[in-house]
Order: structure tokens, then C-alpha cells, then sequence
């Protein structure tokens, strides 16, 4: 708990985000308690309030060195303990609305690994800091006024005892159940605006046994759906990840969800745009039940915008936006979420009284580059529900899909969509001169017509198979 006398913070949930956000204040505060509504595993196994665990999960370069930089020795951590380092473009196969991309020496990488694993890395090295302390309660309110949040009100696991304690900070890290627009309507500062984009997401994942010669070196494969198609988008991904297994997720929008049953979820990574994976997982060992679940689809919380923001209080990670997981930003916006709080505090110091003001602000900047590539590309689907795209949305989503059809064959255009993809450079550097000049002026030529493995991939996927037509039509 707070030491007497001293600075404390409290962070109200102890999954990613929240114990990132506990990482960012540490060096700042004399304590953080982390404030967690579920039991907490000892180990990487499952915690009960992250269902959406049991899915694929991926974290983009940008997010694996934001959370480096604020635990600085995490990546090895994650290495060690059996995550995977996947190079990107050279070690994903991935089919793009515009077709197949190539696979070349980059700069770019992604993090593979079970959820559960991911956490416990981070969460480990959080709560060995003697500065932080973990307590098991739920979150009911703020205590404070327009002015300034103190501190939080609390219900114990047995539902009926309340408490409250006070703190200089509080952040808000509970997830896309956060209450955190209520809170501040309870104090006079609401209503927040919200902007939603839903097609309608629904998610199935299954366990595999990697093949014996595959499961260390096999590139990671994911097959997205076509949103300029007038049909639900349907994708299908598979990651190698810890324990010598492959991950698959199925996905799709309204009208097009994946099946809950073993042969359905087959059958069914055999229809998205390209058979690929659907081939490769149909005589593959699994490992347990096909999981599948729901997704509240692109939501964001203008907390930025209120007109007031009262000091000590901030929110971050899926309680100021969630987006459709197919693109893999979650866990990386929610990293630089907490770099943002950092970088912040570093700046400006706990006492200043519109520090909390500034963070949120900078978190909303940090949201931003994600919110606007899910939900440009989901606005598309088939029956979504969501406001129609702004003119300067329209025109950025054309540019995009010229530069993915030039990425095609033009590394450079390549390089330039994987560093923003990942969340390493600005989107602000795809209009560079030269980028934009190459990609407006490269003539167009057919895609790849075969998705990009190499001689042994083929050989070691599908053995006897080898010569199977991988070459079937495109969607």
C-alpha cells in the first residue's frame, strides 16, 4: 500500500496495459498499487477477465520496444521462455487485400507467443519492484470533484465490503468494461464522446501440434479479408508460438462468423480468400477445443476532448479504444500508451496540475494511427454499424490501397507500410516525396500468384502433398 507520507498511484486492473502503466509510474511515485478484480496466476496460465487470451495475439516491433523501454530486458524474457521473434516481411506469409506481399530482409518484427505467456513475462517483472503492490478488489468509483480525483472507491472479493483509498494518481486500465465515462459523469464532467465501428467480429481459435521438422522456423501466415468486396470479411491466421504448437484464428464480420466445431473450423480457413492455412492445419494433431467468442469491434472514448479534465486521473489501453484484433494493435497501443505517461511525467512532474490533462491528451495521440487503419478498412464491410468515413478519410484509405498494391513488387513501398503498420514510425511518413512519388507513378503489375513459400516450406507443410495446388482463385 502508499507509504506514509509519500507519493502514491494506484492503477485499477493487472493486465497488460495496467501493469505497463504501473511500469511508467514507478520512477515517479513512492508506490503503485495495482488494483486487479480476478485472481492473479502465479504463471502463464489463464486469468479469468481475458477471455479473448485464448485467441491468436500478436505484438507489432512498435509495441515490443515500448514495452523494452520501460523493462528493458522483456524481449529476451519472452525469447527464453519459448515466444517466437518473427522477422518482418521475410517471415510472414501474408495475403493482403491486394494479393500476396514478398518477403524480404527487413527491420520490422512481431512477437509470437500464447497471451497468457506475454503477461507473465511482464507482469513478473513488475511486481518484483518492492515499489509496487498488488491487491484483489473491483473498481466502483472515484472519490474527488471537478477539480481533482484523490482516490478510488473499492469492493472487496466478497462483494460487500467497501473501502476507499486515496491516491495523487489514478489510471484506468480495466479494459473495454471500463465504467471510467460514467465516473466522470458522476462528477459533473460528461458526457464523453464515443465514436463505435462494428462489423460484427465473432472469433474461433484452435491449438495445433506443429509438424516435427516446422515449428521453430515456419513463418507466420495470415490471409485478410478483402473489405472492398461486397461479402463479410472472413480471415484466417496462424502463429507458431511456444511448446512446438501453431495458434490459428478464424475470423468473421456480420453474416460471415467461423464455427465452434473441429470440422466446421476446417472447412471454414479452407473458404477464406486463399486455402492455405485451412490445407495446412486439415491433418495436423490439434490441442484442445475450438474457443470462439465475440468482439465488441472498433470503439474509442474521446476522453481528450472534455472540455474539463480533473487532475489525477488518467485512462489508457482498451478503456480509451479497442479495435478488431485481425490487425494486431492492441497490446502495442496500450505499450505506447504507458511510454506516453512516461514521457509525460518525466516532462512535466506528478505536482503539476494539468499533468493528467496532458497524458490523456498524449495517449489519445498514441491511439490515433491504430483507430484510423481498423476502422477505415472495417467501415467497408457488409452491414456495419458506424458513422460513414470523412472525405480525408476516404482519400487516405485510396492512398493505402495504392501503396499495398505497389508494395507488391517494390520493397522500398514495402518497408515504408511495415514501420507504420507496426506502430515504429509515423503515418505522416507514407507522404514523404519520395514515397508518395514511387507509388503514384510505379505501373501496376498482377500479383503474385502463389503464396510466397519457400522449395522446403512447401516440402515440410505438406509432405506427399507437396504438389497440392496451392494456386487456387483468390477472393
Amino acid at each position: 500500500m502508499a507509504t506514509v507520507g509519500g507519493t502514491h498511484a494506484v492503477v485499477l486492473g493487472a493486465s497488460l496495459a495496467g501493469t505497463l502503466a504501473a511500469a511508467a509510474l514507478v520512477d515517479h511515485v513512492d508506490h503503485v498499487t495495482l488494483v486487479e478484480r480476478d485472481r492473479i496466476p502465479l504463471g502463464p496460465a489463464p486469468r479469468q477477465g481475458v477471455p479473448q487470451a485464448r485467441h491468436a495475439h500478436l505484438l507489432w516491433s512498435g509495441g515490443a520496444w515500448a514495452i523494452e523501454a520501460l523493462l528493458p530486458g522483456t524481449i529476451p524474457r519472452w525469447l527464453a521462455a519459448g515466444a517466437r521473434r518473427i522477422g518482418l516481411p521475410d517471415e510472414v506469409v501474408m495475403m493482403t487485400p491486394q494479393g500476396w506481399m514478398p518477403r524480404f530482409a527487413g527491420t520490422q518484427f512481431l512477437i509470437t507467443c500464447g497471451r497468457d505467456l506475454l503477461d507473465w513475462v511482464v507482469r513478473e517483472q513488475v511486481l518484483a519492484d518492492e515499489r509496487v503492490s498488488l491487491h484483489r478488489a473491483e473498481a466502483v468509483g472515484l472519490i474527488g470533484d471537478q477539480v481533482r480525483v484523490t482516490g478510488v472507491r473499492l469492493r472487496d472479493p466478497d462483494g460487500r465490503t467497501l473501502w476507499e483509498l486515496p491516491a495523487d494518481l489514478i489510471v484506468d486500465a480495466t479494459g473495454h468494461g471500463s465504467r471510467a465515462h460514467r465516473w466522470l459523469a458522476d462528477l459533473g464532467l460528461g458526457p464523453v464522446l464515443r465514436r463505435t465501428v462494428d462489423p460484427g467480429l465473432a472469433y474461433a481459435t484452435r491449438v495445433f501440434k506443429a509438424p516435427p521438422l516446422l515449428g521453430v522456423d515456419f513463418p507466420a501466415l495470415n490471409v485478410y479479408a478483402d473489405p472492398r468486396q461486397p461479402r463479410p470479411g472472413q480471415t484466417a491466421i496462424l502463429l507458431p508460438i511456444e511448446n512446438h504448437q501453431w495458434i490459428v484464428t478464424l475470423s468473421g464480420t456480420r453474416g460471415g462468423h467461423p464455427p465452434d466445431d473441429a470440422v466446421g473450423f476446417v472447412e471454414f480457413a479452407r473458404r477464406v480468400r486463399h486455402p492455405l492455412i485451412g490445407d495446412l492445419i486439415a491433418t495436423l494433431e490439434p490441442v484442445g477445443p475450438v474457443y470462439s467468442s465475440s468482439s465488441p469491434g472498433n470503439r474509442r472514448w474521446y476522453f481528450e476532448r472534455l472540455p474539463r479534465w480533473p487532475q489525477g486521473f488518467v485512462v489508457l489501453g482498451d478503456a480509451v479504444a479497442t479495435y478488431n484484433p485481425a490487425y494486431g494493435h492492441g497490446m502495442s497501443v496500450a505499450a505506447r500508451s504507458a511510454v506516453a505517461l512516461r514521457d509525460i511525467l518525466r516532462r512535466y512532474g506528478l505536482r503539476r496540475p494539468d499533468v493528467a490533462r496532458r497524458a490523456q491528451r498524449a495517449i489519445a495521440r498514441a491511439v490515433k494511427p491504430a483507430w484510423i487503419m481498423a476502422t477505415g478498412q472495417d467501415i467497408r464491410y457488409p452491414d456495419v454499424v458506424g458513422e460513414p468515413p470523412s472525405l480525408a478519410t476516404r482519400l487516405l484509405r485510396r492512398y493505402l490501397d495504392r501503396l499495398f498494391t505497389v508494395a507488391r513488387h517494390r520493397q522500398m513501398i514495402m518497408r515504408a507500410l511495415t514501420d507504420v503498420m507496426t506502430l515504429s514510425r509515423p503515418m505522416l511518413s507514407l507522404l514523404h516525396p519520395v514515397t508518395t512519388t514511387v507509388a503514384l507513378l510505379t505501373p501496376e503489375r498482377p500479383p503474385l500468384a502463389d503464396p510466397p513459400l519457400s522449395e522446403w516450406e512447401r516440402l515440410l507443410s505438406f509432405g506427399p502433398r507437396a504438389d497440392i495446388n496451392l494456386n487456387r482463385r483468390c477472393l
